[in-house]
């Protein structure tokens, strides 16, 4: 039972943005915002290290949830806390003493693994909200948000609802910074002047 959760976390925890950054001679840790994510790889290596990683952090949580769906099949809990235990990984990661990122991509992952539809509605969200505000922040506190309620609303699993609750809680306390900067008027958009 634990071994699929096991299996999560330990997938999360595997950090691309900082093993991309290593094969530029980059530690991303100290460029830009020091997040592993996405986000600082395109501020600190451009567009395409920045899609790999947004790819490969995204298929951490899809990776974590197909496994427990071969394993348990039948079990929502034990699919949707080893797609939990991918985000807690690429949050908290064991390979960087527990200094991760802030795992909106991995979420993302997650939820492509148990709800596809409502993955192609964030993927649209997502796109449309950054193409207005420019702030990949925003973006993703108000897509978790949107997400949880989706989730009700939509009628899923109340398993995959209650941890989507969860994680949108874990991101947005990731985001925490973010949201200060944005009260400050100092957080930086994606493109543009700031």
């Amino acid at each position: 039972m634990l071994i699929p959760v096991v299996l999560g976390y330990l997938i999360g925890s595997i950090p691309f943005g900082v093993l991309t950054g290593k094969i530029r001679g980059i530690d991303i840790r100290n460029v830009g915002s020091g997040n592993i994510g996405a986000t600082n790889t395109y501020r600190a290596m451009g567009t395409l290290p920045a899609i790999a990683v947004l790819m490969l952090d995204l298929l951490k949580g899809t990776a974590a949830v197909y496994i427990a769906q071969l394993l348990f099949p039948l079990s929502y809990l034990i699919i949707i806390l080893s797609g939990l235990a991918a985000v807690l990984g690429h949050m908290y990661p064991i390979f960087l003493c527990f200094k991760g990122g802030k795992g909106s991509a991995t979420s993302l992952g997650v939820l492509l693994g148990i709800s596809p539809l409502l993955f192609c509605i964030a993927i649209v969200y997502a796109v449309l909200a950054v193409a207005v505000t420019r702030y990949v922040s925003v973006t993703s506190i108000t897509g978790v948000i949107l997400l949880s309620i989706l989730m009700f609303a939509f009628h899923e699993p109340i398993e995959y609802a209650l941890a989507t609750v969860v994680i949108t809680c874990l991101v947005i306390y990731k985001h925490v910074p973010n949201i200060q900067r944005l009260m400050k008027g100092t957080e930086p958009k994606i493109w543009g002047n700031k």
